[in-house]
């Protein structure tokens, strides 16, 4: 092999792997939040259930539905803001710090993500809806709490 076709192919196989490497390691803050995280959170971290919230509870809550805006449209708990989930970081200067901002979705994957994210950047006051929207709609809505205590 001629060494001008041998220094291109180590150099387009250098380049193939260096995505690779940029996606295997974190820098040392990164990690250092990460675990700062895990050492904070527990099984049921910052996790709220419909069932736990009076209807009055609502008010003294800032509710973000992260789902996308035609879902929002549709059908969403009275009083939220919508910001679609791929967005929140970007305008988390948006948010209150004094007042617990209760994050949704449909399920809670993407909400989730959204609250691990703010709890990074220092947001303490983030909980996640437990089951999200569908949940939340399944167990009575607004009246879940007073449903579930019916129940008992």
């Amino acid at each position: 092999m001629n060494p001008r076709r041998m220094t291109l192919t180590l150099a387009l196989a250098a380049a193939a792997c260096l995505p690779l490497a940029a996606h295997a390691q974190a820098d040392a803050p990164t990690i250092s939040a990460l675990e700062g995280y895990f050492d904070f959170a527990d099984a049921n971290s910052g996790t709220i259930m419909a069932e736990q919230l009076a209807a009055d509870d609502y008010k003294q809550l800032f509710v973000l539905d992260v789902r996308d805006g035609a879902q929002f449209a549709k059908d969403h708990i009275p009083g939220a803001t919508n910001i679609e989930w791929r967005q929140v970081f970007s305008l988390r200067a948006k948010l209150p710090r004094e007042k617990t901002i209760l994050v949704y979705c449909n399920t809670s994957s993407f909400a989730g993500q959204v609250a691990m994210a703010l709890r990074l950047d220092g947001f303490e006051n983030v909980r996640l809806l437990h089951g999200g929207y569908n949940e939340w709609k399944a167990s009575g809505g607004m009246q879940a709490s007073t449903r579930a205590g019916k129940k008992s």
